[in-house]
């Protein structure tokens, strides 16, 4: 069966699982844990994707992100493709350190957020890398020491989760902390991470009942949340897959977006496709990247033979091409002959 695409907008809340290849360690000691969240820090501040909760388990880790203007899909592969260097590099291997394909759940956040950021804090004690939740409380490697205040995360959204639990900081400390504790007997929550519809509606028990009702519900496995919810991502995700054929059916390609950023910017084709580091051809080269990604769905990879420039780059050129775009409101095409 073929994979399903990713499903992502601004705004959209993600809860990320990421583990070793054969389930093999990812993180050997506390040296890179301390590198991977440096570049975590780096990207997610880059990108201003804001982070609610996070766990480092030795073959695997969590993150619960809010897309901000960067897709998660670019900060995901940012991240992965650094550190597996990085780790690479220090242990002199070769080969994936990441199972080929990590788990992106988009959640219905005025349910599910606060349960995330519970389960996710929870993992270091569930999988005894601390003795106790008192020990959890300082354990440097989850966000749950952040939201206590006992380990500094700038780029941790910790004022966003404590005001769910009031104004004052230290009520809302108090409140966020005896939520966490009342989670500790719940144990390995299937229904945060298992299947679409039957994590959807509270496991295979509740789908049953609603099935002998003739209640039957939409569902999807990169997605959490109520049918409502469920149904109206979809719809969004059709609506951009609908826009992506009706360029194609335009005409509208590779070679045909070339042209237009050579009319938008005055400058030849072959500016647009050097390597050099001219202002011009950086705008050009970054505006071809973000919309040949973004609306004709070419992979960063094939971009990457394509100009003679590695991945990350390509990356980082989707980022400056979104925010020029947003900037000067230039388009691939007029919206109105869509």
């Amino acid at each position: 069966m073929p994979r399903k695409s990713r499903i992502d907008a601004p705004g959209a809340l993600h809860h990320i699982i990421v583990r070793g290849i054969e389930r093999k360690k990812i993180f050997k000691d506390d040296t890179d844990r301390g590198k991977f969240l440096e570049r975590l820090d780096a990207i997610l501040s880059d990108t201003q994707t804001p982070c609610f909760a996070w766990s480092l388990i030795p073959n695997h880790f969590h993150l619960l992100l809010r897309t901000g203007s960067t897709p998660i899909s670019s900060v995901m592969r940012r991240l992965l493709t650094g550190y597996a260097i990085y780790f690479n590099r220090r242990y002199r291997r070769s080969g994936h350190l990441f199972q080929n394909r990590y788990k992106s759940i988009l959640c219905q956040e005025d349910v599910y957020l606060l349960e995330l950021v519970r389960y996710i804090h929870l993992n270091p004690l569930r999988a005894k890398l601390v003795k106790n939740y008192q020990e959890l409380q300082s354990y440097p490697f989850c966000g749950h020491s952040a939201i206590m205040g006992k380990v500094a995360r700038e780029w941790q959204d910790t004022d966003h989760v404590l005001s769910l639990f009031g104004s004052r900081l230290s009520a809302a400390r108090s409140g966020y902390q005896l939520y966490v504790q009342d989670g500790i007997a719940m144990g390995r929550r299937k229904d945060l991470i298992g299947g679409g519809l039957i994590r959807s509606h509270g496991g295979w028990a509740a789908v049953r009942e609603l099935r002998r009702a003739k209640a039957y519900q939409k569902g999807d496995e990169r997605i959490l949340g109520d049918d409502d919810f469920v149904e109206e991502v979809l719809r969004k995700s059709v609506e951009k897959m609908e826009r992506k054929f009706l360029l194609q059916a335009q005409g509208v390609d590779f070679d045909k977006v070339v042209e237009q950023i050579t009319d938008l910017l005055k400058i030849s084709s072959s500016d647009v496709l050097a390597s050099g580091k001219k202002r011009q051809t950086v705008a050009a080269r970054s505006l071809l990247c973000f919309w040949v990604t973004s609306e004709l769905g070419l992979s960063q990879a094939w971009l990457s033979q394509r100009l003679g420039i590695s991945q990350p780059a390509v990356s980082s050129a989707v980022d400056r091409g979104r925010k020029l775009a947003e900037e000067k409101n230039y388009t691939i095409v007029d919206d109105r002959n869509l």
